[in-house]
């Protein structure tokens, strides 16, 4: 599959099913107007390689799943980085009490800290090896980051529904992944530092 192809499997998390013609590498979704919880879900539980991540907001049950399914799968490495200010959640917590970020046998790592000049760790994105993939943006992982529950049905959402107005970019651009490999790599080792 083409990284084109991947994106354009996307699509059917929009109202119109479809990506609007000519996205090239990359494709901007809408908290609010696009599925961007399925998105995240759908790439999460499709890598089969490598999951480098940082996130600020880590408040939801189905991504924290698939991420756990990524720990224990010997074949993916999974290097994650969450904030100091919000670790006090219990997602954050499951996550640094599983054996697989302990085992020398895994190269799995999750650290928790702040940025190199002790502000919050506020990136929120992710590299996807195995898929040539990479998002990055303003959402967070939670019901109103994500507006989890949403109808692709415009002006036909569910009642008491709640949606940020938070984007999420996602790219097959080279460059742009391994500039951002990189940098989740330098974000991980501050916070790795910070322990203790």
């Amino acid at each position: 599959m083409t990284d084109n192809a991947l994106l354009e499997g996307l699509g059917k998390f929009t109202p119109e099913g479809q990506l609007t013609p000519g996205y090239g590498d990359h494709y901007l979704f809408f908290v609010g107007r696009d599925d961007v919880h399925g998105i995240l879900l759908k790439l999460l539980q499709a890598e089969a390689l490598e999951l480098d991540f940082n996130m600020y907001g880590f408040a939801d049950d189905e991504l924290n799943q698939a991420i756990l399914a990524l720990l224990k799968n010997p074949s993916v490495v999974v290097k994650g980085t969450l904030d100091k200010s919000q670790s006090g959640g219990t997602h954050e917590k499951e996550l640094l009490s599983m054996d697989e970020i302990n085992d020398p046998n895994f190269l799995n790592s999750i650290a928790i800290g702040q940025s190199a000049t002790h502000q919050i760790s506020h990136t929120k994105g992710a590299v996807l090896v195995g898929q040539g993939l990479w998002f990055e943006g303003s959402t967070n992982w939670s019901v109103g980051g994500e507006g989890i529950g949403i109808s692709l049905k415009l002006g036909a959402q569910p009642t008491g529904w709640k949606a940020q107005n938070n984007t999420l970019l996602v790219s097959a651009n080279r460059v742009g992944l391994a500039r951002f490999k990189t940098q989740l790599a330098a974000e991980h080792l501050i916070a790795q530092k910070q322990k203790g």
